[in-house]
């Protein structure tokens, strides 16, 4: 598990990482808020919870929750600051904040909300993922575009899942891997691009938008726009 620290003190930060790393989570520490949008949109792999203070230089930690949430990105995010007013907490949570933590602060409860939240976000919020025009009911395994049903097999459907789950970050072949198919593959074997090329002939139309995209020498980007594709070059639909 991955944990994403935005923190401009250096004494909480180095407190936080070497508690959580005994625990065994990796960490990755931003002081503002420029830096934590660059950190969730790069993290390699993706950040699976963000520890997320208020005030930052440069601007408002909750600015970056509103980027997040915005985007469509679900990764759950405990705000950890020393703003202890009711009002501040209903604003955050009410934000998209999954938990409030006010400074200063316990670790072992800290931990413990980390590990609930951690658990709450494992658990599907609804029966069907929606990005876009696209939609994937969890409970049939069938996904539907534009109105059209796109029947899937078992591991096209665990690899759109994936992406789904992670829209408009950029996602490794090594990490797709690790996540959809078991560690018997060795990180050079094709089957990743293989199935890609499979989920992408099924979602990529040429009357619609492209919604799996590679992104060069780095992996592959699910999205429902292609306002940054300057990043990314959507493959030829064979």
């Amino acid at each position: 598990m991955h944990i994403l620290i935005v923190e401009d003190d250096r004494g909480i930060t180095s407190f936080l990482e070497k508690g959580l790393r005994a625990e065994g989570y990796a960490t990755t520490v931003a002081g503002t808020p420029d830096e934590a949008r660059l950190a969730v949109e790069i993290a390699d792999p993706p950040a699976d919870l963000v520890l997320l203070d208020l005030g930052l230089p440069g601007g408002e930690g909750g600015d970056v929750l509103s980027w997040m949430r915005g985007r469509g990105l679900a990764t759950p995010v405990i705000i950890l600051t020393a703003r202890a007013e009711v009002e501040q907490k209903v604003q955050g949570l009410n934000a998209g904040a999954n938990d409030y933590v006010t400074k200063p602060f316990s670790f072992d409860e800290l931990l413990a909300r980390v590990r609930a939240t951690l658990r709450t976000a494992e658990q599907p919020s609804s029966s069907e993922l929606v990005v876009g025009d696209l939609r994937l009911d969890l409970l049939t395994k069938v996904a539907w575009r534009a109105g059209q049903r796109i029947e899937l097999a078992p591991r096209e459907w665990a690899l759109l899942e994936l992406f789904m789950r992670h829209p408009h970050q950029v996602l490794s072949r090594a990490q797709i891997l690790s996540s959809v198919w078991d560690q018997t593959f060795e990180t050079g074997s094709n089957v990743v691009d293989v199935y890609v090329g499979y989920l992408r002939r099924k979602l990529n139309k040429p009357e619609l938008e492209p919604l799996l995209v590679t992104v060069r020498g780095a992996g592959y980007r699910f999205a429902d726009d292609t306002s940054d594709a300057g990043a990314a070059e959507p493959e030829r639909v064979d």
